[in-house]
């Protein structure tokens, strides 16, 4: 049975939470993967991750961003790109220091935001050694499928409302992260029901909450993570969904073919397929571990 050990690092002044998981009896120090939650997420979500990676024989670092899940900072609930990025290259170095861990062979792995931001931070780090980019942000889309021109107009003004407040010091304007169609919420499609369904299921996090400061989105706008990607000289696995409406294969291809050293894959279903169908989920971290051995086996040489 895999080990768990609660940690703790600093980031910015503010203490980050998260778990470090390690294969029954470790010998040695061994590689280890950080990994990195989308937008909202906590790292609940990626407990099943963790686990299968230290069943691979691998340590496997998950952790909340700052405002989100068990870590510190106020407001709640707030995604900042930059104090995000700050919060990963905290855990790489938590990594890099850990009893447990080589040092010289840390891997990042992250899903929608967290992709993003693991392309991102990899480009300012030559010492990581590969990088898997899940359902990777890469800019919006022109077009959200199912989300008219009046929803759109609210999403923009609650955004620009949350922003004023946040200069004003005012307590965040909160909206659902997920909603259902028509719903004011930053996802708000039929898959997205069907997200949140899963998400208070029996499955069901203890950290996640269906609120978000839209401000963190007015960032997003400018964060195009494919211009890091061409600066990347390790090897990058991009994963993405054939169907996806929220971070389409569109502009999400660009990261692997602006890599060097980038692969793409394509999988079946939608951007919610790769939390809420087991069998996905499966078959694409299989496709994960066996890239990441790959990439590992220079180190290990």
């Amino acid at each position: 049975m895999n080990e768990r050990i609660k940690v703790a690092f600093e980031s910015g002044g503010t203490t980050c939470a998260g778990y470090l998981y390690l294969p029954p009896a470790p010998d040695g120090r061994l590689p280890c993967v950080v990994l990195c939650h989308g937008f909202s997420g906590t790292m609940d979500r990626l407990f099943p991750h963790a686990e299968q990676f230290a069943a691979e024989g691998m340590a496997a670092l998950v952790f909340d961003y700052r405002s989100f899940g068990e870590s510190g900072g106020e407001p709640r609930q707030l995604a900042d790109i930059g104090g995000q990025q700050e919060d990963l290259r905290a855990a790489i170095a938590f990594a890099r220091r850990n009893e447990h861990v080589d040092a010289r062979s840390v891997m990042l792995w992250g899903n929608s935001l967290g992709g993003a931001h693991v392309v991102s931070v990899a480009a300012g780090d030559p010492d990581i050694v590969a990088v898997v980019a899940q359902i990777p942000f890469n800019g919006f889309p022109k077009r959200v499928e199912g989300r008219s021109t009046w929803q759109t107009l609210r999403l923009l003004g609650a955004i620009g409302w949350d922003a004023l407040r946040g200069k004003l010091g005012l307590r965040p304007y909160y909206i659902p992260m997920v909603g259902s169609p028509g719903e004011l919420a930053v996802a708000a499609t039929p898959e997205a029901e069907q997200h949140i369904q899963a998400l208070t299921s029996g499955e069901a996090t203890t950290l996640w909450r269906n609120s978000v400061a839209p401000r963190g989105l007015l960032s997003m706008m400018r964060y195009h993570p494919e211009q890091a990607a061409a600066r990347l000289t390790i090897p990058l696995l991009v994963c993405v969904a054939a169907e996806d409406h929220e971070t389409p294969i569109e502009t999400t291809r660009a990261l692997a073919e602006r890599a060097p050293r980038g692969e793409l894959r394509s999988y079946p279903g939608t951007h919610f397929s790769f939390y809420t169908d087991s069998a996905t989920r499966e078959h694409v971290l299989t496709d994960q571990i066996a890239f990441l051995r790959r990439c590992l086996q220079p180190q290990q040489g």
